[in-house]
């Protein structure tokens, strides 16, 4: 049976709605809102996160395609992992170049929830699961 991840599991703290934890959530999410096992999301999320140091979009953005496609595959993320890779990229460069690095920033210019979850929608690779799996959290300290 595959277990829900939540944000505490991954050792982030929503409570504040801080924004790296924020984006970190977000990054989860991502992953998480694949067609994969709950635990190789896991798994990728703690060696791009943890081991790696790409805890921002401003650090995830510097990464190549290479070494982020090499980061998946440590995690055995390997399904995926080319627009996994693609897409994570393009996650970062969009939020920083739109919303100033600031998954907060998506809040502050959105008019309801259901415009902030379609501005979520409108990155490439987040889908309805993505959200649904971000916002059982972070909506409690964003809403």
């Amino acid at each position: 049976m595959n277990k829900t991840i939540t944000a505490h599991d991954l050792n982030i703290d929503l409570a504040g709605a801080h924004e790296d934890a924020l984006f970190k959530w977000l990054l989860a999410s991502f992953l998480m809102g694949k067609r994969i096992q709950a635990q190789i999301a896991e798994q990728a999320y703690r060696v791009i996160v943890d081991e790696h140091q790409r805890d921002t979009p401003r650090k995830l953005a510097h990464c190549t395609h290479r070494e982020l496609v090499r980061m998946l595959g440590e995690a055995n993320y390997v399904r995926y992992d080319e627009t996994t890779a693609e897409r994570l990229l393009a996650l970062a460069a969009r939020l920083n170049s739109e919303y100033g690095g600031k998954v907060g920033r998506i809040r502050e210019v959105s008019d309801s929830r259901d415009d902030f979850e379609k501005r979520l929608q409108a990155f490439e690779g987040i889908g309805p699961k993505t959200v649904e799996i971000f916002m059982r959290e972070a909506a409690k300290v964003l809403y």
